[in-house]
């Protein structure tokens, strides 16, 4: 029974792709989710995924145990995501194992070739996930060559010197050009912005440089793992105005 809703959850997210995708539907996704009120007020503010911080050191951190109880109280059909930094292979395959994620996200140091370590070891494991690395930009030399990522997707982050993430900081957005958002394209790797986005701004970023998701954990707090239930309701408002506005304009 746990498989085949696994099953019915994947096939859900590859049919959410491509309609984000044909439709200019930018999705959205809560990173650093700690609280189970959080949880539910993100559900009914119309997030399509939340995060959880698997990195100790983070003020946002929460155990998978919590994690896993977070989980079961959420409905089907929304993206459940593991954040991991530099973790060892077991320690995200044991995770994986437990079933209640749907997508793992690296956001440490890992290589291109680690990821490919690790998703050869999901496939060994038989354990399927999408797979998304982040990579920390502070100019147009740090972006990722798409091409050579074997993930499902790649998530720009602001780079900052101390932090993997969650720093509150944006970077350059003009740096993802049209060529570079070219070439994702054509290697088939949506990008995720993420970097100090705010309900503030995540119009401007959308209207920039229309990415196929964006992901707030600052942006929408009162306090680090506290989120806001009114800021969560003004990003969903903002971005789906702001998919109206890309679309009237062509760029979708």
């Amino acid at each position: 029974m746990r498989s085949q809703g696994r099953r019915w959850r994947a096939c859900w997210r590859l049919v959410g792709r491509r309609c984000s995708i044909e439709a200019g539907v930018t999705r959205i996704k809560v990173c650093g989710i700690t609280r189970r009120e959080d949880a539910v007020a993100a559900v009914a503010a119309g997030i399509d995924a939340l995060g959880w911080v698997f990195y100790p050191r983070s003020s946002r951190y929460v155990a998978p145990d919590h994690a896993a109880l977070l989980a079961s109280h959420l409905p089907p059909f929304l993206t459940r995501v593991g954040l991991f930094v530099n973790a060892p292979v077991a320690e995200i395959l044991a995770t994986v194992a437990r079933g209640f994620l749907e997508c793992v996200q690296l956001h440490g140091d890992e290589t291109a070739q680690e990821c490919l370590q690790l998703r050869q070891a999901l496939r060994e494991a038989r354990l399927s996930i999408t797979l998304v690395k982040a990579v920390r930009v502070a100019a147009a030399a740090d972006l990722p060559d798409p091409a050579l990522w074997p993930v499902d997707a790649l998530l720009l982050d602001a780079k900052v010197r101390g932090h993997y993430g969650g720093s509150g900081h944006c970077f350059d957005w003009s740096v993802l050009d049209k060529e570079w958002r070219g070439m994702a394209g054509s290697a088939g790797k949506p990008f995720i912005l993420a970097g100090g986005l705010t309900p503030d701004n995540v119009a401007e970023a959308i209207g920039r440089v229309q990415p196929y998701a964006v992901d707030l954990s600052s942006g929408v707090e009162s306090a680090p793992g506290v989120k806001d239930a009114q800021a969560m309701l003004r990003l969903v408002q903002q971005v789906r105005q702001a998919d109206l506005g890309s679309r009237s304009l062509g760029f979708r």
